[in-house]
């Protein structure tokens, strides 16, 4: 199974893969506007039987199969089948809603399937790819498909916000979950790209989107943008889950670019505005962070207690990493790694940016460097 955000490279990964094997692959997409069925999938399946009959094998690539209702099970039923006639098929499932995906996989699937995530691309990888600086990154994030179009910005944004932004909330959230109010949903989302990096309650969410609805679908709602790779809620760190699940979200994008399309800010604002960039830094550290938890490598958390506040909390294997990021725009509430570290067994503490690690350096290695 890989699994991950849209435009992340799923599929050219996929496909770059298959091209050097040297067996047959059938490579199919379930992403059309009208939703197919399971038939459709056996179908798919007995022809990608037919090319491995006699042969040294085959691969069948099922792309946006969670579009599917009740596509594990079915899936479930022709590999059992497979395995024990001993077919040489091998089955590649590819998504971009990761939240629907791991469903399906854990109802379904258990033990029979390997999954192979795709966050959104890192500083490192787009400058490997496309030669960025951290300014660049800092503005349009790690979509790589829009790379080639940030020499006119203004259709680099109209690229984000139509082929990106709108095809994942229709596409991938509205069209496969039941959303009672898809305008709030909307709003939601735009909200957590505005206030990214700060801490709202769901009461003054409900304030701000003005709207009748409750805290228990704002929640559900943040819920399925976080599954969908587009925005998060980081929950309170409080050691003890109940509490936990309790707290208000600190809001947090998980693709940076989001954050500019949204405000309508272009590269020259994120650089010269210094309370924005500082918001950018921020809200980039988050999302190298919150990926790295998405793909299941950390938890990750934010602290505050009697005016003192840690950006950031990673919980890895019961190691606890306390980060603070130095942004450069004014701090809304005091730094607090030492009354964190007095209350709770802390492996490290960590300071991004100002004197402490440089921001380039942070967002250029992996997470896991920085835990153990």
């Amino acid at each position: 199974m890989v699994a991950g955000p849209r435009q992340v490279g799923k599929s050219t990964l996929v496909q770059q893969v298959t091209d050097q094997l040297g067996v047959p692959v059938r490579y199919v997409s379930a992403d059309e506007p009208t939703l197919r069925g399971t038939d459709w999938i056996s179908q798919q399946w007995d022809a990608a039987r037919l090319e491995a009959a006699g042969k040294a094998g085959a691969v069948l690539v099922l792309d946006e199969v969670q579009k599917i209702p009740a596509w594990s099970e079915t899936v479930k039923r022709l590999w059992d089948e497979d395995t024990r006639k001993k077919r040489p098929l091998k089955v590649v499932l590819l998504g971009s809603a990761p939240l629907l995906i791991a469903q399906g996989l854990t109802e379904s699937l258990a033990g029979r399937f390997e999954t192979l995530r795709l966050p959104h691309w890192s500083l490192a990888e787009m400058r490997e790819a496309f030669g960025w600086s951290l300014e660049q990154y800092l503005c349009f994030g790690g979509y790589p498909g829009a790379a080639p179009l940030i020499k006119d910005p203004a259709r680099w944004s109209r690229y984000i916000a139509d082929s990106l932004i709108e095809t994942s909330i229709s596409r991938d959230v509205l069209l496969l979950t039941r959303v009672d109010k898809p305008a709030l949903l909307r709003r939601l989302f735009e909200l957590a790209c505005r206030y990214s990096g700060q801490i709202l309650s769901y009461t003054k969410m409900l304030g701000q989107l003005h709207d009748a609805g409750n805290t228990t679908t704002l929640a559900h709602y943040l819920d399925l943008l976080a599954g969908a790779g587009m925005v998060c809620g980081l929950p309170k760190y409080a050691g003890d889950a109940v509490r936990t699940r309790g707290s208000s979200p600190k809001l947090q994008v998980l693709n940076t670019a989001l954050m500019t399309v949204t405000t309508g800010a272009g590269l020259e604002e994120a650089k010269s505005d210094r309370e924005f960039r500082g918001r950018l830094v921020e809200s980039a550290v988050g999302a190298h962070l919150a990926n790295a938890a998405a793909a299941g490598e950390c938890e990750l958390f934010y602290w505050r207690d009697r005016g003192q506040e840690v950006d950031f909390i990673v919980r890895c294997r019961n190691r606890l990493v306390a980060i603070e990021v130095k942004s450069g725009r004014a701090p809304q509430a005091h730094s607090g790694t030492a009354a964190f570290a007095a209350a709770f067994k802390v492996r490290r503490t960590l300071l991004v940016g100002g004197d402490g690690v440089p921001v380039e350096d942070f967002l250029g290695r992996p997470v896991g460097e920085w835990i153990d």
